[in-house]
């Protein structure tokens, strides 16, 4: 594993005393701790200013945090973090919890390259317990954690709290942790905040369920005496516990006439309360964080609470950029019909095809604002599928459609998709269905940091039998991609990946035109070297290649916009051209384009000299992308560097 050079900002710029007076004198739970339970909710206040400040400039995850301040502010008040643990799931809601933790002087470092990192992170603290981003892992995680305290007979006994959102709730690895969970009588407290939302809006029966779905200290007293009694006179077992909690729960149903999903697994379950009743949530956690075994306490909350334009309309504000705080208008980028963003292009070029090819699906992973296939979703809402956070299922789901005649083209980000791995393969490779995944945010992401670089989807699609992967290096080269894809000729299964940003679009009007698959093109004539590039990258290539020539080196740019198959014609002209060979691509360098080309000459009996530039063996923090391509040696200027040395010539100044 490689290890990268990244440069530290320590700079602190502690809360204005004046404008945050409570806020501005706590630098850890131990401080909020002191306070009296009447000045929470001035801390709470303090909070939600604090970040609508701070995040109107420095963009981040707004909604989310704004939501679960009170729910944030009651857990750190009465457990005693850190050695009681809390594991966020996502991280998203995650900003309060990390100004109470000691982090409120650092976070206009929030998402900057050296700074904070935009989720919780254990190397960057000891409250940041587990590494959170994707979803649903949360009460796997505590309940390992819960575990592992058990067995090491720690005392005190150490509380684990999993809080956990209703959409990731509905993920598979989170009905699984529960599962095992409801198995177990470990010390976990999973708390579910419940705010009808995921970024779009949530999706599913559960979430209905959840719509439409309370208990004493003293109950839960005399209920855990009387069932230690009945153990020790014999008239309950550890055999018969599960049916005597069973018929506790039935009964329950009974009075309040409704089942409950988490009582029929054997997990305690408390509410729904209000999430934003500070004072009644601190009583509630006192009330059953010393009860043993799985518990469920059910929060009703409000995204984007105590800023009326979040409440409003959650979805646009989850991650809003800058935003005006007096007015609420969000400052974001002006369309530019030239240079579209990826995501754009993808969702209109599929409406336009789907209205002309009715086989074709789109199905998406609760992200269909993030991918722009709700572009199709607003015309045809009867064949688009958001399947909520279950991305195995999406992929699945997309495979028995394919079975059944349909062309279902599956828009995940890169950083999710890799989640349903073993679908790809099982589901959709082995028999060669024709599902199209559109692999969007792949390559180096930016301010979301390690958990969201799309760095690894070539590496691994190119490894499956039968698999078509594809970069585009323009918005143009997408349209064609996808007009390709669905053809009555291709296939199997395709993989087209392309980036968070913007393409060149010579006019997005323009008639569609196939692309020949597994053919390149060349870009650039040059004597000195050969450049092979893949996917959006080929724009950083070019400027590189001008560098290069005013230092005298004249290269020779091919765009192979196919990963699998490849280009046998260039690969064949540039072996027996014999010149050096510098490959680029916004992947891991391990088993993506450097890798294939490497063995491709091997296996010919070539034998040249062939320099790879990519995301190197590491994980890659956050910040900016021209500062990650940077730190990575995949900018202009790096490029042209390493092309001249590769020439053979001086780098000079």
């Amino acid at each position: 594993m490689t290890t990268l050079k990244v440069p530290t900002d320590e700079s602190v710029i502690k809360p204005d005393a004046d404008k945050y007076p409570l806020l501005s004198a706590i630098d850890s739970p131990a401080d909020l701790r002191k306070l009296p339970v009447s000045e929470l909710g001035a801390v709470c206040a303090d909070i939600r200013g604090f970040l609508i400040d701070n995040l109107s400039t420095n963009p981040g995850h707004f909604a989310s945090s704004m939501g679960a301040v009170e729910l944030t502010v009651a857990l750190h008040y009465v457990f005693n973090t850190p050695y009681d643990r809390i594991v966020w799931d996502v991280g998203h809601q995650a900003y309060g919890h990390k100004l109470i933790t000691g982090r409120a002087g650092r976070f206009h470092t929030n998402r900057k390259l050296g700074g904070l990192s935009g989720f919780p992170n254990p190397d960057e603290s000891e409250y940041d317990t587990f590494t959170a981003g994707h979803a649903s892992n949360s009460i796997s995680a505590a309940l390992g954690m819960a575990a592992a305290s058990a067995l090491k007979h720690e005392i005190p006994a150490r509380n684990v709290v999993a809080v956990i959102g209703d959409a990731s709730i509905s993920g598979g690895l989170a009905f699984e942790g529960l599962n095992n969970a409801a198995n177990t009588n470990s010390n976990l407290l999973i708390i579910l905040n419940d705010n009808d939302m995921s970024i779009d809006r949530n999706v599913g029966s559960l979430n209905s369920y959840l719509a439409h779905l309370t208990a004493s200290k003293g109950y839960n007293s005399v209920r855990n005496r009387f069932g230690k009694l009945a153990r020790k006179i014999g008239l309950v077992t550890d055999s018969g516990k599960g049916r005597i909690q069973r018929f506790n729960n039935s009964l329950k149903s009974l009075i309040a006439k409704e089942q409950n999903i988490f009582e029929g697994l054997n997990i305690r379950y408390f509410g729904p309360f209000d999430g934003h009743d500070l004072p009644r949530i601190i009583k509630v956690l006192n009330d059953i964080k010393d009860i043993p075994g799985p518990r469920l306490l059910h929060l009703r909350t409000v995204k984007g609470k105590g800023y009326a334009p979040a409440e409003n309309d959650p979805a646009p504000w989850h991650a809003p950029g800058c935003f005006d705080p007096e007015s609420g208008e969000r400052l974001g980028e002006e369309d530019n019909r030239h240079y579209p963003k990826f995501q754009k292009v993808f969702g209109t070029t599929v409406t336009e095809l789907a209205r002309r090819n009715d086989r074709i699906v789109g199905i998406t992973a609760a992200m269909s604002s993030g991918t722009s296939l709700n572009i199709m979703q607003k015309v045809m809402p009867h064949r688009v599928f958001d399947v909520g956070i279950s991305e195995g299922h999406a992929v699945t789901f997309a495979g028995g459609l394919a079975k059944e005649g349909m062309l279902p083209f599956v828009a995940i980000y890169s950083a999710f998709i890799q989640r349903a791995y073993d679908n790809i393969i099982h589901d959709v490779a082995v028999q060669q269905l024709p599902v199209t995944f559109c692999i969007d945010r792949a390559g180096l992401v930016g301010e979301d940091g390690v958990t969201h670089h799309g760095v690894l989807d070539l590496a691994y699609m190119r490894a499956i039998p039968g698999m078509t992967v594809a970069a585009p290096r323009d918005a143009d080269t997408l349209r064609s991609l996808l007009y390709t894809a669905q053809l009555p000729d291709r296939k199997g299964a395709w993989a087209i990946r392309y980036p968070r940003g913007r393409g060149y679009c010579s006019d997005p009007d323009a008639p569609f035109t196939p692309i020949h698959i597994g053919k390149g093109v060349q870009l650039r004539e040059g004597a000195d070297i050969n450049v092979l590039s893949l996917g959006a990258l080929a724009s950083e290539v070019s400027k590189a290649l001008d560098l290069a020539a005013q230092k005298g080196v004249s290269a020779s740019h091919y765009d192979m916009i196919f990963l699998k198959p490849l280009d046998d014609g260039i690969l064949e002209k540039v072996a027996k051209e014999g010149k050096p060979v510098v490959t680029v691509e916004d992947g891991t360098v391990e088993g993506g384009l450097g890798g294939a080309v490497l063995e491709w000459l091997a296996a010919r009996g070539y034998s040249l000299p062939v320099v790879r530039i990519g995301v190197p063996d590491a994980f890659v923090p956050q910040g900016k992308v021209p500062q990650l391509f940077e730190l990575c040696r995949m900018d202009a200027a790096s490029i042209a560097r390493t092309v001249i040395m590769a020439a053979g010539k001086e780098v000079g100044e």
